[in-house]
């Protein structure tokens, strides 16, 4: 689950300096989307906002998986058949996707879309499967079974039942893409946040930056630090809303896509990145890894700064984030 504080302003319009910060809220790809655009009237703002709006609706027409007439469906009805011709931004997305798996060993992996749901999170399930179920649960994922044709610009699920879906890392990408196209159109600023994957360009309209809070865990009421935002983008990922505890251990809705066991040992982990795909995919991937191994491969990433927050509540910082900035609110 995702949660953010956005404390910069508390309204949906701010009118400063011949300038309008709008927002609207919608319902966008089966998620809340807050869009805030900078303009020079609410009239200019709403219209940006419709364009924003068609984006990310054509966006969710190309790579959802629950829509039967979307490419990501005819993939995945064609697993163990044949290849299928996609559009160029699919096959690049499918890429960078499959590129994340091989940074994180597995950890992250788009064909998790076939796992059985085996694991409960209503309140209903009170012993663990067993690990023959599990197994069974996880033997239609293998990153390694999709395979692409660059030549001619095919996906082709090698197994039959394997499934692909974009649900870890595609409204992060539709952020990314619906903030391309405001500044293309001349929009100085704005906020483009998707369901707590976020990403921000320019400055409010008194010049102040945006600021974004980071929950505090042990208290969604409160936040532990607040991050000024002026271009870039930041997700959080965590266990703290979602999850079941057996025996005393914590398991997160975060599945392990390698072993089809929960995540467990991490509260939350905040990624910032230029680009909210990527926050998305290394922010999943360090709940799978865990403390140790996800600072690892973050302080290997440049320009990618982090907040681990474990399950015991201590906090760790990635060795790039900046200090300075970050101000700590406990």
């Amino acid at each position: 689950m995702k949660r953010f504080l956005l404390i910069a302003f508390l309204t949906n319009t701010i009118v400063l300096n011949a300038q309008v910060a709008h927002k609207r809220v919608v319902k966008l790809m089966g998620s809340r989307f807050d869009i805030t655009i900078v303009a020079k009237d609410i009239p200019t703002a709403d219209a940006y906002i419709d364009t924003a709006v068609a984006e990310i609706t054509r966006i969710e027409n190309l790579i959802s998986e629950w829509m039967p007439q979307t490419q990501v469906s005819e993939i995945n009805r064609n697993a163990g058949i044949r290849p299928v011709v996609v559009d160029q931004e699919l096959f690049d997305l499918t890429q960078r996707a499959i590129g994340f798996s091989k940074l994180t060993d597995g950890a992250f992996d788009i064909s998790f879309a076939a796992a059985d749901k085996i694991w409960k999170y209503d309140g209903s399930m009170t012993v663990l499967p067993s690990p023959e179920e599990v197994k069974e649960s996880v033997k239609k994922i293998g990153y390694q079974n999709i395979i692409l044709d660059k030549e001619h610009r095919t996906i082709f699920l090698k197994l039959p039942g394997m499934k692909i879906g974009f649900g870890s890392i595609g409204k992060g990408y539709a952020a990314d893409k619906t903030k391309a196209l405001m500044m293309e159109k001349g929009v100085v600023a704005g906020i483009i946040n998707a369901s707590g994957d976020m990403n921000t360009w320019g400055k409010q309209p008194d010049g102040k930056e945006w600021t974004i809070g980071i929950t505090n865990p042990k208290n969604k009421a409160r936040v532990f630090a607040v991050f000024p935002l002026t271009d870039g983008a930041v997700v959080t990922s965590g266990s703290y809303e979602k999850y079941i505890e057996i025996d005393k251990k914590r398991y997160s809705h975060i599945i392990d896509p390698r072993t089809g066991y929960p995540a467990s040992g991490l509260s939350s982990v905040t990624v910032f990145a230029a680009s909210a795909e990527m926050a998305n995919g290394i922010s999943t991937s360090v709940m799978v890894l865990g403390q140790e191994v996800g600072m690892n491969l973050i302080n290997q990433i440049p320009q990618i700064s982090a907040v681990i927050v474990t399950d015991s509540g201590k906090i760790f910082y990635s060795k790039n984030i900046d200090h300075k900035k970050l101000k700590k609110t406990n």
